[in-house]
């Protein structure tokens, strides 16, 4: 098979290539999956796990990328709750050869079925995304209906599944971003959004939950904003300032299927929409990774088509 392959650490995206793998083996309890389409995080190529096994051995050549759209192939031993030929989505083991590649294995708990009325494309945008949105909000931030959360990055990957979901919750949205991001994020339902750039941060006042995704000043900053009871969800590092009276919380995202579903069930339904931006061949992966100009949406690699 093909894929696109990393074997220098310190390369970057210029030591992506694409390669010819074997076929990858089914272990006990996985699945193999013909990719259709993948999504990855530029920022993929600094995670230890994309170098090394769960052991901490070197593991390269290595295939990057940790979320995927495709149909089973091939089951291995034990495997339940999927079936070959089925349609399913979901995100890969960090520390596996993942998701830029014809076919990937992956533990069937990390993926859900997909009905036939969802592209490909726009699944393989929101695993990692609508789950660590998911997570942020609910299972950490405890959001609930009638409270106020404020959404760095209200417009980018995690941050557009965040509006959309606070917003079904009854939630009152505060996002922010820069001024090219206003538009598209009041259009996702933020009530009020604020340049980071040109507007002071503290004038948005308290939020019962902050979620973060850009670390930094901004999220030092934020833990004043956190109303008391309230919660500072981060993904960005563990908070260096934690709320006077309220909780912080950093989390990595993990795998759910029943979550997984639960999105899967909002994008058919129309409720949930991804932002997707460009669609590229598999060949055209390395450029991708490659830092440039800002783009909106998120990227998706075109592996087969269907």
């Amino acid at each position: 098979m093909q894929a696109i392959t990393v074997r220098d650490r310190d390369a970057g995206p210029a030591g992506m290539s694409l390669t010819d793998m074997p076929h990858p083996h089914a272990a006990e309890n996985d699945v193999i999956v013909r990719v259709h389409a993948a999504g990855f995080t530029p920022g993929e190529l600094d995670w230890p796990g994309t170098w090394t096994d769960r052991a901490g051995r070197d593991r390269t050549p290595s295939v990057p990328g940790h979320e995927l759209s495709g149909v089973v192939v091939e089951l291995g031993y034990g495997t339940t709750g999927l079936s070959i030929g089925q349609r399913v989505f979901g995100m890969a083991d960090w520390t596996r050869n993942s998701s830029l590649a014809e076919y990937a294995a992956v533990e069937a708990r990390n993926l859900a079925p997909l009905s036939a009325d969802i592209d490909h494309t726009l699944a393989a945008a929101l695993p990692i995304s609508g789950l660590t949105a998911w997570q942020g909000l609910f299972d950490h931030g405890r959001l609930t209906t009638g409270q106020t959360v404020l959404i760095h990055g209200a417009a980018g990957g995690v941050g557009s599944i965040a509006v959309q979901l606070a917003r079904e919750a009854g939630a009152r949205v505060i996002g922010t971003g820069r001024s090219a991001d206003r538009d598209r994020a009041l259009a996702l339902g933020v009530d009020t959004f604020l340049d980071l750039r040109t507007e002071k941060l503290e004038d948005v006042g308290e939020a019962d939950v902050v979620f973060d995704v850009i670390g930094g000043d901004i999220l030092d900053r934020s833990a004043a904003l956190v109303r008391a009871g309230g919660t500072l969800v981060t993904i960005a590092r563990p908070p260096k300032v934690r709320p006077k009276d309220g909780r912080a919380v950093f989390f990595v995202v993990e795998p759910d299927r029943a979550r997984l579903t639960a999105l899967a069930v909002r994008l058919r339904d129309g409720r949930l929409k991804p932002v997707v931006g460009a669609v590229r061949p598999l060949a055209e992966a390395p450029a991708a990774f490659a830092p440039g100009k800002r783009t909106p949406g998120k990227t998706i690699i075109r592996v087969t088509q269907d």
